[in-house]
């Protein structure tokens, strides 16, 4: 058995690619409209990772909701306080800021939740993550 993929849905592409590849580094690896079923597929993968996030683009509007039932995702990552920096300089809210040094969570525009894991051992806590309070769900 092999894993290949994750699924989410997401309601805007543009701030969903900026939100996953910008922000999280992920990089698009292919695309596929299926005009039939109006919809649109977008394969993400982590850099040397061998499994993709798929984004599903529904044509048709729908609302979503539930972000949070779905679990999360979860990447590793080599300095959680600069991606949690970076993040955070693009308008995302960090809702579990990484105080510990080692494990933060935010939101995908859609309200899929996203779990940061420091590479190896936590990374000294520092500010203003250390004392900076939780915001929202995560």
């Amino acid at each position: 058995m092999k894993y290949l993929h994750t699924m989410v849905r997401v309601s805007n592409v543009e701030e969903s690619l900026r939100f996953y590849c910008e922000g999280l580094g992920l990089e698009e690896r292919r695309r596929m409209d299926h005009e039939k079923g109006r919809f649109t597929l977008i394969f993400l993968r982590a850099p040397g990772d061998h499994s993709d996030v798929e984004l599903t683009h529904n044509w048709d509007p729908e609302e979503y909701s539930g972000g949070r039932n779905f679990g999360h995702l979860a990447y590793e990552v080599d300095d959680i306080y600069a991606l949690c920096q970076h993040l955070q300089d693009m308008g995302v809210t960090i809702n579990r800021p990484p105080r510990d040094g080692h494990m933060a969570f935010v939101r995908s525009p859609d309200g899929i939740s996203v779990e940061l894991l420091q590479k190896g051992e936590a990374k000294e806590p520092q500010e203003p993550w250390a004392s900076m309070p939780n915001t929202g769900e995560w």
